[in-house]
């Protein structure tokens, strides 16, 4: 069985012939992970909404081209990543001085909890699945080219053989496995120094309780405890904003300059994005009498210190499902 054929799954036989209803239908079962999967290839998450469009667009349009051969399922990935190629190609952005991706999106879990469970019961497929939609290796996704990035995703991420990476790109497979190699180096290149020992944020006591003490921090403006919580070689981002702060002492310093110290009525709702800890912060606004959205803060928690802060504007918001607003009842 190929590698990128789910158990149970055989080769679909008659999308040319059907309406488009029920073309529609086969597509839609697989609309999540394509999402995924180009959003891993674009670091957008809206960019990956029109591409999977243009891919139900482009499959619809050559649907008499299916002929069986593979899955079609796998007919679709071949159409969404070049689909994703054909955008590169059009406008690659380039990751900012500092190497932080501007246009760097959230996942929400919520959505990702959509997506297939085949092979979820064993671990090793469990800690792939969350380590490679993890915001660090997000970014040092955006870092390569398009081309050895989508080979990287196909074959490490996605367990497709070498040879059906060749067919879907339209090269041999020694050009697969050299691009591959080239990948692999890139990825070592730009992933955090720990990645070797990486077991991604997964949920534990010690995880929530620094979650935690975070949160109480936060809304106390507590710099101090803060602090305290924060790995010695931190990184700090806010895309799209430019500008990345490393090291505590820099990160501490950023934030009483920005005016976070001293601030008042915040509050905090606990959520999860690119399986991570997040928490999105909201304001009080007394003209609309309401906490509104502030910014959402993405954890990354390693060895017992946040190694890692990735924080969004307030538009991210309804993307995440977060509530628009939380009422001022004079609770906080």
């Amino acid at each position: 069985m190929s590698a990128n054929t789910r158990p149970g799954e055989q080769g679909v036989s008659g999308p040319g012939d059907a309406d488009e209803p029920a073309f529609s239908g086969l597509a839609e079962r697989h609309r999540r992970e394509l999402h995924v999967h180009c959003y891993r290839m674009l670091g957008s998450f809206e960019d990956a909404e029109d591409t999977v469009q243009e891919t139900f667009l482009r499959a619809w349009r050559r649907r008499e081209t299916f002929e069986g051969r593979s899955t079609f399922r796998a007919w679709l990935y071949r159409i969404a990543t070049n689909a994703c190629l054909d955008l590169l190609a059009k406008h690659r952005p380039q990751p900012a001085t500092g190497g932080e991706v501007l246009w760097l999106q959230p996942y929400p879990d919520r959505l990702l909890d959509e997506l297939p469970a085949a092979g979820a019961d064993e671990p090793e497929t469990l800690a792939l699945a969350r380590e490679t939609i993890e915001l660090a290796y997000m970014v040092a996704l955006q870092h390569l080219a398009p081309r050895p990035r989508a080979v990287l995703i196909l074959r490490d991420v996605l367990g497709w053989p070498a040879k059906d990476v060749a067919g879907l790109l339209g090269v041999s497979v020694n050009s697969v496995n050299s691009a591959l190699q080239r990948a692999r180096a890139g990825m070592r290149e730009h992933l955090p120094a720990e990645r070797q020992d990486w077991t991604g944020s997964q949920e534990n006591t010690g995880t929530r309780e620094i979650v935690r003490r975070y949160t109480d921090a936060s809304l106390a403006t507590d710099i101090d405890t803060l602090a305290a919580l924060l790995h010695d070689d931190i990184r700090s981002s806010m895309p799209p904003t430019p500008g990345l702060q490393v090291g505590r002492d820099t990160v501490v310093d950023y934030w009483a300059e920005s005016g976070f110290d001293g601030m008042e009525h915040l509050r905090a709702v606990q959520t999860s994005v690119n399986r991570q800890p997040a928490l999105a912060f909201y304001h009080r606004q007394e003209r609309e009498g309401a906490f509104l959205p502030l910014t959402i803060d993405v954890l990354r928690i390693s060895g017992g210190s946040i190694t890692e802060i990735t924080t969004f504007h307030n538009d991210r918001f309804a993307l995440l499902g977060l509530p628009e607003s939380l009422p001022a009842d004079g609770t906080e």
